[in-house]
């Protein structure tokens, strides 16, 4: 959606805005020497998706649970309650349609089975061996045809108690676990534990402590697309169970799950990164993913997914950066650049998640010093004044970490002309935006008064 500047020494690489520019803009300039700052169009594509918003969604709300974890920075006299805050953005961003797994990209597909399928009793006769020669079982083999349409049927699935899709499940166990079984019966034997997953708790239950999460861990380095896909998104819907969880991790599908994050479809890459936020609801598991190397992956999604593809790659970040070393791999694999840009996309959906990581990052000094260089000055300025209600508050609050305490920063948010938005902001604002808004331009009178008196002591020094 965003093509980004190439990268360079100057600040003409930061990210600019669209050519309607601000009254509060064009102020500013009038006061800027630095003629490195020149605007520079930016190329905006034109996209659309006919699709409902991301439900990963609806997993802020969760992320609100262990937000203690967080480092964000406090400014001075404990004027900024950092864990209130973030507690407000997990919530403020709660606005998710209802959820019944398949997140993501696996939406497109719905439940229907592909026609093309092989049934079960050809997947058993056809990679029947003497080693695996139980797949051959007649009544096995009967499970086919009934399996298929009761899978492929909601109304039926609504009714049917785990007890009764055990041999099912079962079946497809074993064709998976199979060394003779060809990739076309493994993909669909993961694409049918992928549908029955999709539907209820206690059909995911009931499949994870069926032995599939094993033999389902191995497809995410397959080399056929769909295959891993199936397996990426049957082991998202199995994580959705809480106790699952567990089981995923120890049966070590973090690392491969990275792998398909790195390598797969665009709806391999969603999903896995929708299965590791799920995984990472486990507080030791953020530490793991990050280590497994998942934070330059979604980077990478959110430089070049979709709209859904960067909402889930935001969300994901978000809650692997509650560990600082996850906010250090953020800013080293350079995600302040694009999520800077992200900022002034209005009407993706996306801007105001990306202000929310930006907000994460801020709260180490290597990601306060990233997005100081990267522009985030300017972009955060400008979402105060055009802006959402919500997106005015992220915007204040991450300014507001940005100069609790550097000078430096303060008077660059001077120079960009912040104070009109700001005294706007503080008098027709949120509760919430006008207690920040105050406060930050508290800070830009001290250090106004600061300069008048260093240029006042500087003045007289020259008159002795």
């Amino acid at each position: 959606m965003v093509s980004l500047a190439e990268s360079s020494q100057n600040s003409s690489s930061r990210i600019q805005r669209s050519h309607a520019r601000s009254m509060r803009t064009v102020r500013s300039n009038l006061y800027r020497t630095d003629s490195n700052h020149s605007p520079e169009a930016r190329d905006l594509t034109g996209f659309s998706e006919n699709l409902t918003d991301s439900v990963v969604d609806f997993r802020l709300r969760e992320l609100a649970a262990a937000i203690g974890s967080s480092a964000i920075v406090a400014a001075k006299s404990g004027s900024i309650d950092a864990t209130t805050d973030l507690l407000d953005i997990s919530q403020d961003l709660s606005d998710f349609s209802s959820f019944n797994s398949d997140i993501s990209g696996e939406l497109q597909r719905l439940a229907a089975v592909p026609a093309s399928s092989l049934s079960q009793p050809q997947l058993c006769r056809n990679n029947a061996s003497s080693d695996d020669h139980h797949l051959d079982d007649p009544d096995r083999q009967g499970l086919g045809f009934w399996g298929d349409n009761i899978i492929s049927s909601s109304e039926i699935l609504e009714t049917a108690s785990p007890e009764s899709l055990e041999p099912a499940v079962s079946l497809f166990v074993d064709i998976l676990e199979s060394s003779s079984a060809e990739i076309d019966a493994k993909r669909t034997a993961a694409d049918k534990l992928r549908l029955l997953a999709k539907h209820r708790s206690d059909f995911r239950e009931m499949i994870g402590s069926s032995g599939a999460i094993p033999v389902l861990i191995p497809l995410l380095r397959s080399t056929d697309p769909k295959a891993q896909e199936n397996a990426v998104t049957a082991l998202l819907n199995l994580s959705l169970e809480e106790q699952n969880k567990a089981s995923i991790t120890a049966a070590g599908a973090i690392k491969p799950l990275v792998y398909a994050l790195k390598t797969g479809t665009a709806i391999a890459k969603q999903n896995a990164a929708c299965a590791l936020l799920s995984l990472s609801m486990i507080e030791e598991n953020r530490t793991t993913i990050g280590v497994c190397g998942a934070i330059p992956p979604l980077v990478s999604l959110l430089l070049n997914g979709s709209t859904r593809g960067k909402k889930d790659a935001l969300t994901t970040l978000y809650k692997l950066c509650a560990a600082r070393q996850n906010k250090e791999r953020a800013v080293s694999a350079g995600a302040v650049r694009p999520l800077v840009a992200l900022v002034g996309e209005h009407g993706s959906g996306t801007t105001e998640k990306a202000m929310v990581v930006l907000s994460s990052l801020a709260g180490i000094p290597e990601g306060r010093e990233a997005i100081v260089e990267e522009g985030g000055i300017p972009a955060l300025v400008e979402a105060i004044e055009d802006g959402s209600v919500k997106g005015k508050e992220f915007a204040v609050l991450t300014l507001l970490q940005l100069c609790a305490e550097s000078a430096r920063n303060r008077g660059l948010l001077v120079r960009e002309g912040a104070i009109p938005p700001l005294a706007a902001l503080s008098q027709s604002g949120s509760a919430r935006a006008k207690h920040k808004a105050e406060t930050l331009l508290g800070y830009l009178r001290e250090q106004r008064q600061q300069d008048a008196g260093a240029a006042a002591a500087a003045a007289t020094g020259l008159l002795r």
